[in-house]
């Protein structure tokens, strides 16, 4: 079995795995505010997983970049693509670990917070070499995650990022209200590659005022985010247990995948702040290209709202 982090701040409690580096269990009191999974697995639909070095999907499991032709692993076999990039399943070496045995409910306790880190690379597809490392850390305001990469190797590599956590609120998805303040959504063809960038207004995808999901099933990447007067974006969640927020600067992640599980008979509302839209290896859309020593960071937070 993997081994677990667990991290406290007054009524919050957190489980981070060394497998993939992941939120296994994020709770406010008795409320979970993410989709959870057991100890020993498995990890179901990428739960609390990270996407590196690219989120989302790379369609046909192939890509261009610097004038070499490169062929990923099929791991979404049903539509011949490579999804959610090469570490979920990687085993991460935690390396800094800051977590106060104290009492978790004292106010002037700052939280816990754990480090782990992991190299990809080169592997068949990917002959690049990346240093990544991950800071969870809990205080009273939420989970904020960090997640840095660092070109380790000697030549330019692609690069994108993403978290994918299942946001809970009780209940059935349908009955969820969700305020997710895009502009834009990004429509797909039957192999959910992207086909075309739409305005939101008049969709079924607008939800720029909170509104309930209802039947509306949803699997698409959103930008045009609009950010609050501090830069950061704020997608909420409410439902019959409450609610979850999720923030993050639009300048780091400017897109975000949002997925109703419809089809998927899972539970939770899955929202993925992304650094990139999917199949960004091949289109070149606001894709990181990271020189040697070059570094890039971006942070999330999840945090609960009302009771």
């Amino acid at each position: 079995m993997s081994r677990q982090f667990i991290l406290r701040s007054g009524t919050l409690h957190a489980e981070i795995t060394e497998r993939g580096a992941a939120l296994r269990l994020l709770r406010h009191g008795g409320r979970d505010l993410v989709t959870s999974w057991p100890a020993d697995g498995p990890m179901p639909y990428y739960s609390g997983s990270l996407l590196a070095p690219w989120p989302n999907r790379v369609g046909g499991a192939s890509y261009s970049f610097g004038g070499e032709t490169h062929r990923l692993p099929v791991n979404e076999e049903d539509r011949g693509h490579a999804l959610h990039g090469l570490v979920a399943d990687a085993v991460w070496e935690a390396v800094e670990d800051d977590r106060d045995p104290g009492d978790p409910g004292d106010p002037g306790d700052p939280g816990d917070s754990v480090r782990l880190a992991h190299t990809v690379g080169p592997v068949p597809g990917y002959p690049f070499t990346l240093s990544l490392q991950v800071l969870h850390s809990l205080t009273p305001d939420g989970l904020t995650t960090t997640l840095t990469a660092e070109n380790t190797g000697d030549t330019a590599a692609p690069y994108g990022c993403g978290p994918h956590p299942w946001l809970l609120a009780g209940g059935d998805v349908g009955e969820y209200e969700l305020h997710l303040p895009a502009e834009r959504v990004l429509l797909v063809d039957d192999l959910l590659l992207p086909r075309s960038l739409e305005d939101v207004s008049g969709t079924p995808y607008d939800f720029t005022s909170p509104r309930p999901v209802g039947g509306t099933a949803v699997d698409h990447a959103f930008t045009g985010l609009r950010p609050g007067a501090d830069g950061l974006v704020r997608v909420r969640v409410s439902g019959p247990d409450g609610g979850v927020e999720m923030r993050w600067q639009a300048a780091e992640l400017p897109w975000v995948q949002v997925c109703t599980g419809s089809a998927l008979d899972h539970a939770g509302l899955a929202v993925e702040p992304m650094t990139c839209p999917p199949d960004a290896f091949n289109s070149g859309t606001d894709l990181i290209v990271l020189q040697p020593g070059e570094k890039a960071e971006a942070s999330w937070t999840i945090s609960p709202l009302g009771g």
